[in-house]
C-alpha cells in the first residue's frame, strides 16, 4: 500500500510542524521594547548576539539586564532606541 502524503490530516500535521518550528527557531522571544533567550551552557556567550539581532528589526540596540545561569531560566534584555546617549549618537 503506498503512503500517500495529500491526505489532509498529513498536510495539517506538516504544517503545524513547520510553524513550530519557525516559531521557537531561534529561541529569543519579546518585541521592540525587550526579550528574553533561554539559558542554556554556553549562551552567554552569544546572547548579546542574538539580542542584537532582534532588536535591529526595529531599528534599536540591545542591553543585556539580567543573566540567571540555571538551566530553565532566561537572559533578560530590552532593546533601546539609538537617541543622544546611545551608541550610535552623531550630534557633536
Amino acid at each position: 500500500m503506498p503512503l500517500r502524503l495529500n491526505r489532509p490530516h498529513i498536510r495539517a500535521l506538516t504544517a503545524t510542524m513547520l510553524g513550530v518550528f519557525l516559531w521557537f527557531g531561534s529561541g529569543v522571544k519579546g518585541n521592540d521594547t525587550g526579550g528574553m533567550i533561554p539559558w542554556q551552557p554556553g549562551a552567554d556567550e552569544y546572547a548579546l548576539h542574538l539580542a542584537g539581532a532582534h532588536c535591529m528589526r526595529y531599528k534599536k540596540y540591545a542591553i543585556i539586564t539580567s543573566v540567571h545561569p540555571w538551566p530553565g531560566d532566561y537572559i533578560g534584555f530590552v532593546c533601546r532606541r539609538a537617541g543622544r546617549w546611545g551608541p550610535a549618537y552623531n550630534g557633536w
